[in-house]
C-alpha cells in the first residue's frame, strides 16, 4: 500500500509565551515557563517526562533507589498525590512521619535531579478510600468539593500543613517543586463514600461550581505557601477549566471501571489511533473536547496509562508493549509533555485502626498497578522499552517540541478494529521532522506490515519510506535530520540519543523489530565502517553512528558522563557517579561504551565484544528454602528462614495459585493481597525482615461456582450454597534480590 502526505505548505508554528501564571524564576536565575506549544527552561524547550509515584504507598526505605530508577529511565518529573486521609486520618491529627514524610521524599527527588509536581487535592481519587477524603468529613454539616466556607477552612488547614512541610522546596527557592495540581477531575468524577459501600452506596459530590472552585483552591494554596511556577488541573471528561491553570490530559486503553456495569469482553479503544490535539477546528475521535482553543495551550499529559490495576470484575495481565506504543501515539499526535500513571507501583498503608485505605473495587493493600516499576521495585518490560523514547526526548525533544502534527485525511477516523491499515503521523517544522508509526492495538492483534510505502513530499524533494514493522512494535523515523552539520535525509531506524565520548559525538539509533535499519545521508557524506557502527564524514565534519536492535535498546542505560551501559537488570547511578546493579541473578555481564568505562571498578574485564567492553560481576548465589504447609481449607502456613535476607537487598516471595483472591498475613496483619489473574503474585519481604521468625499465613479465597445464598428460613438464618470451590496453590518460592556494586 502507498500513502502520500504533502508537507510543501507547512510552515514553522506560531509560538508565544503564556505569561506569568505559567512561569517562575529561581534564586539562582533559572526560569521555568510555558508557551502555547511546550514547556521551557531558560528560554529553551524542556521536554517534560513525568512519572507518578505515590510516596505514602511505599516504605520510605525504598524511596531513594526507586527515584534513581526513574531518573535512569529518563523520567525528569515525579508526580505524586498527597492523600488527605493518609495525612489527617483522624481529625486534627497530622502525620508526616515514615512513609508519610513528604519533605524527605521531595528532598530525595531534588537530590537526584528530579522536578516534582504535588497533586494536593483535596480530592484525589487514585483508588484510595473516599478518593483520599478522610471519613470524618462525611459527618460534617457541609458538602465537600464546594466553596462553602466551612469546607474551605478544612482545606486551608490541610494546605497550610503541607506548606509547612515543603517550605523552601519550591522552584523559586531553588527547590524541585515546579507544579501543584488542584483537586482532581473536578466536575468529572468522584468516588464512593466507603462507609456506605454495600448498603446505600453513596458517592462523593463531584462538584458543580466550575472555575470558581478551582480559583478558590488556587488562592488558598498561595496563601498557605504552595507557590509553584504553575498550577495544573486534569482536563478530560468535561472537568472544570480555568485559564490560570495548565490543563493536563491522559489516556487509558485498559479500563476496569467499565466493568462496574459492563458485561462481556473489553472493547478495542481509540487510544492507539493518531489524532491532532493541537490544531483548532479538528474533531478527535476520543474524549478530547477542550474548553479552550487547542492551539492556545500545550497538549500535555499527566495520566497516560503506564499500567493498570486489576479490579474485582476485570482481571488481566497488562501488555507492557502498550506503554511505549501509547507514548508514541501521544507524541505523534502533538503531545509535548508526557506523564504516566502509574510509573511506580506501591502498597497502601494500613489505617491507624486497622482500616484498609483502598476503595472496594481494588485490592485492599496492593497498588502495584502492573506499572513500569512494581510495588517492590520490580523492573518490567515497559520500563526497558520506554527508555529509548525518553532518551530520544532528552536529546532531540527540543527539535520535536515546535513541530506540528500532520495527518492524512481520515487518519484519525481509523477504526480500532482495522488491523491492516498502516497507522502513522508526521510532526514537522516544514523542513524536517519525524514519521511516527504504530502497530499496536489494545485488545486486538495487529497484522505485521511488510513493504508499505509512505511518501513525504517536502518543498525540496519527495522522500519514500519503505516501511515494514512487526506486530506490537512502534517507531519514530527521522527525515531531514541534522547530525552536527551532516544531513541525514531519512532512515528506517529510530534516533535514541546523542552523546559525546572524549569530545566526539556519537548518535545511537535503534532498529525497531521488523525494520531494515537503512540510512540515506546527503550526497557529500562519506561512510566508513559496518552496519552496526560507522562514521559519517562531510568536509571537516564527522560523527559516529551506533546502530542497535530493539532488544539491545531495551538493555541500554546512559550515565551522567555520557557513557553507555547495557544490562538486563536495573542500573542505579548515585550523585557521585557510583554504579550498582539491582538484580535477581547472582552472575551478571554488562557491556559498556566506551569499552574501558569500568576498568577501575569491581567488575572483572572480559574479552571485548566489538566496540563494547564486557565486564562480569558476581555475588554469592543464594538458594532460600520456603515451606508451604496446608493448615486449613484454602489456608497454608508459609515459612521462610529468619536469615532469608542476610546479604541481600530484598527477597520476593513468588506465589502461583488459582482462586479468587489471595491474601498473605504476618502477625495478624494482611501484608499483601492479589486479585488472581493467572500471573505470578510477588511480595517483597524487605519491610518485614525483622519478623520472619513468625510463619506467614496464605489464604486463597476460592472461586465459588454456582454460589447462591439461601434465605428461605423461618428465622434470620442465611446459608451460602455452592456447587464447587476452586482454590489451588501451585507453588511458592523465594527469589533473592542482589545489589552488586560496579
Amino acid at each position: 500500500m502507498r500513502y502520500e502526505i504533502d508537507l510543501k505548505n507547512c510552515r514553522p508554528a506560531s509560538v508565544y509565551a503564556l505569561g506569568g501564571d505559567f512561569a517562575g524564576s529561581s534564586v539562582r536565575g533559572d526560569v521555568i515557563s510555558f508557551n502555547n506549544f511546550y514547556m521551557e527552561k531558560n528560554g529553551r524547550p524542556f521536554f517534560a517526562v513525568s512519572g507518578e509515584f505515590h510516596y505514602s504507598r511505599m516504605d520510605d526505605a525504598r524511596w531513594e533507589d526507586e527515584i534513581i530508577k526513574m531518573r535512569m529511565g529518563g523520567v525528569n518529573i515525579v508526580s505524586t498525590y498527597l492523600f488527605w486521609n493518609h495525612i489527617e486520618e483522624e481529625e486534627g491529627v497530622f502525620d508526616f512521619t515514615g512513609r508519610r514524610d513528604l519533605r524527605k521524599f521531595v528532598e530525595l527527588c531534588g537530590r537526584h535531579g528530579m522536578y516534582v509536581i504535588l497533586r494536593v487535592g483535596p480530592f484525589d481519587h487514585g483508588e484510595v478510600r473516599n478518593g483520599g477524603l478522610p471519613d470524618w468529613l462525611y459527618g460534617k454539616p457541609f458538602e465537600v468539593r464546594t466553596t462553602n466556607p466551612a469546607f474551605l477552612s478544612y482545606v486551608r488547614r490541610l494546605y497550610a500543613r503541607i506548606g509547612e512541610q515543603v517550605k523552601g522546596l519550591f522552584f523559586r527557592d531553588d527547590g524541585p517543586i515546579i507544579g501543584v495540581q488542584l483537586d482532581n477531575e473536578y466536575m468529572h468524577s468522584s468516588a464512593a463514600w466507603e462507609i456506605t459501600t454495600g448498603i446505600s452506596d453513596e458517592w462523593i459530590f463531584r462538584g458543580d461550581e466550575g472555575e470558581a472552585y478551582i480559583l478558590a483552591l488556587r488562592r488558598l494554596a498561595l496563601e498557605c505557601g504552595l507557590t509553584p511556577a504553575f498550577f495544573t488541573g486534569t482536563a478530560w471528561g468535561g472537568a472544570a477549566y480555568s485559564p490560570r491553570v495548565m490543563p493536563l490530559w491522559g489516556g487509558y486503553a485498559y479500563r476496569p471501571w467499565i466493568f462496574y456495569s459492563h458485561k462481556g469482553e473489553h472493547p478495542a479503544t481509540e487510544e492507539y489511533i493518531y489524532q491532532d490535539y493541537h490544531r483548532d477546528g479538528v474533531t478527535c475521535t476520543d474524549d478530547f473536547e477542550p474548553a479552550y482553543p487547542p492551539s492556545q495551550r500545550p497538549y500535555a499529559c499527566c495520566e497516560m496509562g503506564g499500567g493498570m490495576m486489576c479490579c474485582y470484575y476485570y482481571r488481566f495481565i497488562y501488555p507492557y508493549k502498550s506503554v511505549d506504543a501509547l507514548a508514541n501515539i501521544k507524541l505523534g499526535s502533538g503531545c509535548n509533555f508526557i506523564g504516566y500513571y502509574m510509573f511506580q507501583g506501591g502498597t497502601n498503608p494500613l489505617g491507624k485502626h486497622g482500616q484498609y485505605m483502598n476503595e472496594a473495587q481494588v485490592p485492599k493493600r496492593s497498588y502495584d498497578y502492573q506499572a513500569a516499576l512494581g510495588e517492590f521495585g520490580q523492573v518490567r518490560e515497559s520500563y526497558s522499552r520506554l527508555r529509548a523514547i525518553h532518551y530520544f526526548l532528552d536529546s532531540f525533544g527540543g527539535r520535536l517540541a515546535p513541530m506540528e502534527t500532520v495527518l492524512l485525511a481520515g487518519a484519525s477516523q481509523i477504526s480500532p478494529e482495522d488491523l491492516n491499515t498502516l497507522r502513522f503521523a508526521v510532526r514537522t517544522d516544514g523542513t524536517g521532522g519525524f514519521l511516527f508509526i504504530n502497530n499496536f492495538q489494545d485488545h486486538r492483534v495487529m497484522k505485521p506490515k511488510k513493504n508499505e510505502q509512505v511518501m513525504i513530499e517536502t518543498a525540496k524533494e519527495t522522500l519514500t519510506f519503505d516501511v515494514s514493522i512487526a506486530t506490537d512494535e512502534n517507531a519514530i523515523l527521522p527525515f531531514h535530520f541534522d547530525m552536527d552539520g551532516i544531513l541525514l535525509k531519512q532512515a528506517t531506524a529510530q534516533p535514541v540519543l546523542r552523546t559525546e565520548i572524549n569530545g566526539r559525538a556519537t548518535y545511537v539509533f535503534m532498529v525497531p523489530d521488523g525494520m531494515d535499519g537503512a540510512f540515506r545521508f546527503e550526497e557529500r557524506a562519506q561512510i566508513t565502517g559496518n552496519k552496526s557502527f560507522f562514521t559519517v564524514c562531510k568536509d571537516c565534519l564527522s560523527v559516529d553512528v551506533m546502530v542497535i536492535s530493539r532488544a539491545e535498546a531495551n538493555r541500554l542505560f546512559r550515565l551522567r558522563d555520557g557513557s553507555l551501559v547495557f544490562t538486563d537488570t536495573a542500573l542505579l547511578e548515585d550523585e557521585a557517579g557510583g554504579l550498582r546493579l539491582e538484580t535477581t541473578e547472582a552472575e551478571n555481564t554488562v557491556l559498556t561504551y566506551p569499552a574501558e568505562r569500568l576498568n577501575n571498578s569491581a567488575a572483572v574485564r572480559l574479552p571485548d565484544r566489538g566496540i563494547f567492553g564486557a565486564y562480569q560481576v558476581k555475588a554469592e548465589k543464594r538458594e532460600i528454602p520456603v515451606e508451604a504447609l496446608p493448615a486449613a481449607p484454602h489456608r497454608w502456613t508459609v515459612k521462610v528462614p529468619e536469615n532469608a535476607l542476610d546479604g541481600l537487598k530484598d527477597a520476593r516471595l513468588q506465589i502461583s495459585y488459582r482462586g479468587d483472591i489471595g491474601t498473605l498475613w504476618l502477625d495478624n496483619e494482611m501484608i499483601s493481597d492479589n486479585f488472581c489473574n493467572e500471573d505470578t503474585w510477588e511480595v517483597g519481604l524487605l519491610e518485614h525482615k525483622d519478623r520472619l521468625d513468625t510463619p506467614m499465613t496464605l489464604y486463597i479465597a476460592p472461586i465459588r461456582e454456582g454460589a447462591n445464598v439461601n434465605v428461605e428460613s423461618a428465622m434470620a438464618a442465611r446459608n451460602e450454597e455452592v456447587k464447587a470451590l476452586i482454590a489451588e496453590l501451585k507453588g511458592v518460592s523465594l527469589k533473592p534480590v542482589y545489589e552488586l556494586r560496579l
